[in-house]
């Protein structure tokens, strides 16, 4: 594709994809609208970059479809001054989201070779506001926290009781929860001093790894 088919594909997946499903925060249409998911995928995939499904980018990960990246990111209700935490860089796709949503974003990846592709990535996009690490991070990043938001992109068993310690009292948390094929996507915050969670639709996630994430016995 050249570099118009690929804006074209990428106006048409905002338009029909986020847009026509009821994403209407504008800040995240744009951030959709500016970030070129194909420079997130092998070149055996550019071609089906904006289609409405997720993509293998290797080590048995995906870049999730365009769809949930919006609606995560929307869920974090973010104005643009926070310091957010990403758990599960992946190909960088969801960082490079948030880093036009924040104004720092702090993303930990499991898989060494995942964190290396992407920093690149990211910086051949000068993309600057986003510090990414290759560490467990299923317990959060305490050393860069607190975070107004922290957004998880693997499915915990359950939500790591040490990520609400790095939340600010007005934070969120958008994390999805279970196991192989029974999953729910949930935004976490503080409601009369104390942590609430609302429930917002079924999803299909890869295991989160780590201390507080799934074993491969568990897992299968």
């Amino acid at each position: 594709m050249s570099d118009q088919r690929f804006f074209s594909a990428r106006l048409k997946m905002v338009e029909s994809q986020i847009q026509y499903r009821g994403i209407t925060n504008q800040r995240v249409l744009d951030a959709m609208l500016s970030v070129p998911r194909h420079c997130f995928v092998s070149k055996m995939y550019r071609d089906i970059a904006y289609e409405d499904h997720p993509i293998p980018i290797g080590w048995g990960q995906t870049i999730s479809q365009p769809y949930i990246v919006a609606l995560m990111s929307s869920l974090l209700d973010l104005s643009g001054n926070e310091t957010v935490l990403e758990i599960g860089t992946g190909s960088g796709y969801q960082a490079a989201i948030l880093s036009f949503l924040a104004k720092k974003v702090i993303s930990i990846e499991f898989i060494p070779e995942l964190y290396q592709a992407a920093k690149k990535v990211l910086r051949s996009l000068s993309i600057t506001n986003v510090e990414v690490t290759c560490a467990d991070g299923s317990n959060g990043y305490q050393q860069k926290a607190p975070y107004s938001g922290i957004l998880v992109t693997a499915a915990a068993p359950e939500p790591p009781a040490s990520l609400f310690d790095q939340l600010t009292p007005d934070g969120r948390m958008v994390i999805p929860v279970g196991g192989p094929g029974v999953q729910v996507l949930q935004v976490w915050a503080q409601e009369n001093n104390s942590w609430q969670a609302d429930s917002i639709l079924p999803v299909a996630f890869v295991p989160l790894r780590g201390k507080a994430g799934w074993s491969d016995s568990d897992w299968c």
